[in-house]
Formats: structure tokens, sequence, C-alpha cells
């Protein structure tokens, strides 16, 4: 089972990254990596990362491991996985050959789930409406095919397209009748983009809704700051929306939707998010979440009837006074360390004077745990 609260399993079919934003400065995955590169059961690990001032660091070098990709289609119990939490399935470096097989792993798997999450909406965008994605798709498949059963049919190739105007997916091995049909984008499939700021929401959230998915979602994990969903930005559109077609849209950008075919362009087409996730950060170098960014998540979604999932507060928690221990040792350097005041704006260790200001003090992740003013939000999207 996976650490992650969010999800059950994690599945890393590809390794290796690199930083391309805030959120990415104390990358727990950055930690893992290089302990595993060290580790003689993990070889595929080791170069991903390298030390810069003490603290490791991706070098952007990514791989496939091979054995990796097939797991789930070994697995028959229905299961939660988080696709590639020790990379980006869309970084840079990683090739359309390997999405094709992990696409198609999910594809022949729908007994799964898989949460994909990503900094790079614009690659996924891309690849996701690649109009020969399809016909690549079909040859993976047959690639894994031959991969468990050592030999392949007399019949032709596989062959993967799209029916009824490019809202479901037909693949056989040249029977009259597909060895199975899926609706696309993949229901058992759901995007999301981390968004740690607001500046990474408003580049990265329209990207995603732009983008074919049955279930779209965002990770604001670790949150530095305040988000706003109904931004002029993104409108109301960003969260609210997905009411009973998930928002399928064809690549191509005209309106679709399977399953209310009169096209009737109410709230039940409507794209937007169908599920948030927020939470602070962990970790040695951990940066303080302001309780007011969490609420504010919270709230939007609950107003908009969006699920909400608080991860968790991280290294730091909001406290009224701080602790006896954190008392004795106020003079010394671990003090400083150890309890910050931040204010809604940012961080800093100015004294509290706004009234909107809260006093965080570091306790580590177990002690804080992920209960927000009394209560668990465990949401998840419909």
């Amino acid at each position: 089972m996976s650490k992650i609260e969010w999800t059950e399993r994690t599945w890393n079919p590809i390794v290796g990254c690199a930083i391309v934003s805030p959120g990415c400065k104390n990358c727990y995955a950055m930690r893992a990596a290089y302990r595993m590169g060290a580790n003689p059961a993990t070889p595929h690990y080791e170069g991903l990362t390298r030390l810069v001032n003490g603290k490791a660091v991706w070098t952007g070098e990514m791989r496939l491991h091979a054995p990796s990709v097939v797991l789930p289609l070994r697995r028959r119990v229905p299961t939660i996985w988080f696709v590639n939490s020790m990379s980006d399935l869309f970084a840079e470096g990683v090739q359309d050959e390997w999405l094709d097989r992990i696409f198609a792993v999910m594809a022949m798997s729908p007994w799964h789930t898989y949460q994909v999450l990503t900094k790079r909406p614009e690659r996924m965008r891309a690849y996701l409406t690649d109009p020969t994605l399809f016909g690549r798709l079909g040859r993976a498949m047959d690639a894994l095919r031959l991969a468990k059963y050592g030999r392949m049919d007399a019949a032709p190739q596989a062959e993967a397209s799209l029916t009824e105007r490019g809202h479901r997916i037909a693949y056989g091995w040249g029977a009259k009748t597909p060895d199975f049909v899926r609706p696309w984008p993949l229901p058992n499939v759901w995007l999301g983009v981390s968004t740690e700021d607001q500046v990474r929401a408003d580049e990265r959230i329209p990207v995603l809704l732009d983008t074919p998915a049955a279930v779209r979602w965002i990770s604001a994990e670790p949150l530095l700051g305040a988000i706003d969903l109904v931004s002029d930005l993104g409108g109301t559109q960003w969260i609210g929306g997905q009411r009973g077609c998930g928002g399928t849209h064809t690549g191509t950008g005209e309106p679709g939707c399977p399953h209310h075919p009169h096209h009737h362009h109410d709230n039940r087409c409507r794209r937007g998010l169908d599920w948030v996730v927020g939470g602070g950060e962990s970790g040695a170098d951990a940066r303080p979440m302001h309780p007011a960014w969490a609420r504010t998540l919270r709230d939007q979604c609950q107003a908009a009837g969006v699920a909400f999932f608080f991860k968790q507060w991280g290294e730091w928690m909001p406290v009224d006074q701080p602790s006896d221990r954190l008392k004795a040792i106020s003079m010394t350097l671990d003090a400083v360390k150890r309890a910050i005041t931040v204010t809604p704006e940012g961080h800093g260790d100015a004294p509290a004077t706004e009234a909107s200001s809260s006093l965080m003090e570091r306790v580590g992740k177990k002690t804080a745990g992920r209960i927000l003013d009394g209560a668990l939000h465990d949401g998840y999207p419909s």
C-alpha cells in the first residue's frame, strides 16, 4: 500500500525528472531516488540525481523501467494507482513510445483507476489530442499481448480506432467484433496538474480543461500560497463542471458529449475540476502552509459541490501558543527553524501584527496530522 493518503498504490514505469517550478524545490522523490540509486536492488535509479550543496537534485535524465510497465495487468484486484510518483509522465525526455505502452496498459485494465499528475500539461494535451495516437495504442497493445502469451494469433495486427464521432475507442485482433470497446477519454484515467500557487494554477488549469479527460483534478501540494479557483481567468468553469458527461470534447475543439447526444450544453456538459487535493509540505526544509490557504480551497469546493481532499498539514501546524519545549529553547537557532509566523501573503519570521496571521510550529508530519478545523476531508470524485 502507498503512504500517499489519496491513493492505494504507486506505479512507476518511468523514473527520473527535472525541476520546473517552486513546488519542486523540496521534492520527496529526489531524496528517495538518491537513496534508491545507492541500493543494489533498485539500480535503475542510479545516476538520476546528483548532490548540490549536500542535497539531491534531479539530473533531468528519464528512464523506462520495462518490468514495471505490466505491473497493473498482473493485479486483478481493483486498485487506485498513482502513476509515476517518482517522475512526471509528461516530462521532457519521456518518449511517446513509452507513453503509448503506459496508456495501453491503462486501457487494457479497466478494473483499475489511474491518477495521473503532471506539471507539464501542454505535453499531456498534445499527446492526448494527437491524431496518430489510436493507431499507436493498437500497436502497443499488440506488443503487450505478445509479451504475455509469447506468440501472436494468425489474425492481423491489432488496430485501435475511434468510433461514434470520436468518443469511443475500439480495439481488436482482426475479428469482426472488437475485443473491447472503451469510452474515450478512458473513464478509469484521472488527469491532474500540480498547482502550488496562483501563478501555476493560472498557467496549468486552463490547459488541463482543454485536454480530453473523464476526470480532471489538481494537487495543491505543497500549497505555497492562496489559490482562487473562481478567478477572472478561469471563471466558474474551474470548479463545478463535469456534470454527467465529464465535459468530454473531441481533440479538434468541436463540442461532443457521448452521454447526451443532443448537445444541450448545460451544466452537465461544462468542463471543470472534479477533485481538489490540498496540503502542506513535509521534509527537512518544508515550508509552512497558512491555514487560510487550505480553508479557501475547502470553502470553494464546498460551494461548487466539488470533492475536496485535505492530505496533510505537513511538517508545520497552526498553534495558539508555542509548546513548552519551544518556549524553553526560544533563544536558540533551532527555535527560529521550528516556529515562524506565516501571513496570508507569504512566509516570514516577522511578528504577527495582523489578525489574519498564524503562528506555525514545526511538530513533524505525523503529529501535525490532517485534521482541518476539526474534520477530516476525504472527498473523491464520484
